[in-house]
């Protein structure tokens, strides 16, 4: 991370240079490398963070693990001589429920 941060402020500040020397487009990548090295050490101290969080309980882990229970669905009656194509679908959904 040292390394980095060290080559990438030195890499903006003879960017600097370039630009003073007549080359304008240089002070855009003056402004880009420090950018750089922000990032590299945000997320080294997330990292750091994260290493340093202390391990989540078992039973923790094991409730987000576990799948959502769903209530009971509540579902209307379905008259197959209304909607056959609608009754055929939901036919099939059941089947592939019972699959599972």
């Amino acid at each position: 991370m040292v390394v980095l941060v060290v080559t990438f402020l030195a890499l903006g500040w003879w960017q600097w240079t370039r630009g003073e020397g007549g080359n304008a487009r240089s002070y855009g990548y003056a402004l880009e490398w420090p950018a750089f090295a922000i990032f590299v050490v945000i997320f080294w101290v997330r990292m750091i963070r994260d290493e340093l969080k202390p391990p989540k309980a078992e039973e923790e882990a094991a409730e987000e693990a576990a799948e959502p229970e769903f209530p009971d669905v509540v579902r209307p009656e379905i008259d197959p001589d209304e909607d056959p194509e609608l009754a055929a679908y939901n036919a099939y959904l059941a089947r592939l429920n019972e699959k599972k």
